[in-house]
């Protein structure tokens, strides 16, 4: 059961509250094949003789604009909207308007957080979030927009979580 309220502290909560969610991202077009495609075709540098504004650059983007539109358009339709929720708990990958939960991963289930650009992600200024447990991946979270920063909220919750779990065994 999942209780929404206001907090001074993100991720901070009173104990009586069983999760609290400290932060949601959504994942951008860079998750999808397609638009890791687009983000290679754009970032290409190719210089025409027509000057700055008639690149081969701009006109593919002209040229793709319903592509993309039609990626976002089935990112936002219920049955695919999917968004990536980190509590003071776990990280949650919930799907639809509703949030149903697809998947998590508890905050003490990974050590670390490695940060993968896939080619045609950095374009879009995106990553894919690899959780690991020693050498084995335990959780992927594809296309998270400015991935360093969600990786580094998330290292601090994970941080937390475990400490306050191993201050209450020790007690």
């Amino acid at each position: 059961m999942t209780i929404a309220a206001k907090q001074a502290i993100a991720g901070v909560a009173p104990r009586h509250l069983s999760e609290v969610t400290v932060m949601t991202v959504w994942p951008t077009l860079a998750s999808f094949g397609l638009g890791r495609l687009l983000g290679s075709m754009y970032a290409r540098d190719v210089h025409s003789a027509w000057g700055n504004l008639l690149t081969f650059k701009n006109l593919l983007i002209l040229v793709t604009i319903p592509l993309t539109l039609l990626m976002w358009v089935i990112s936002i339709l219920p049955f695919a909207n999917v968004r990536y929720r980190l509590t003071n708990r776990r990280l949650i990958l919930e799907s639809g308007y509703t949030g149903t939960e697809s998947s998590s991963v508890a905050l003490d289930a990974f050590d670390t957080i490695e940060t993968q650009v896939l080619p045609g992600q950095e374009f879009y200024h995106a990553g894919d979030l690899v959780f690991k447990r020693g050498p084995i991946e335990t959780f992927r979270l594809q296309g998270v927009s400015r991935p360093e920063a969600f990786r580094q909220t998330c290292m601090k919750a994970h941080q937390s979580f475990v400490g306050v779990k191993k201050a209450m065994h020790e007690t």
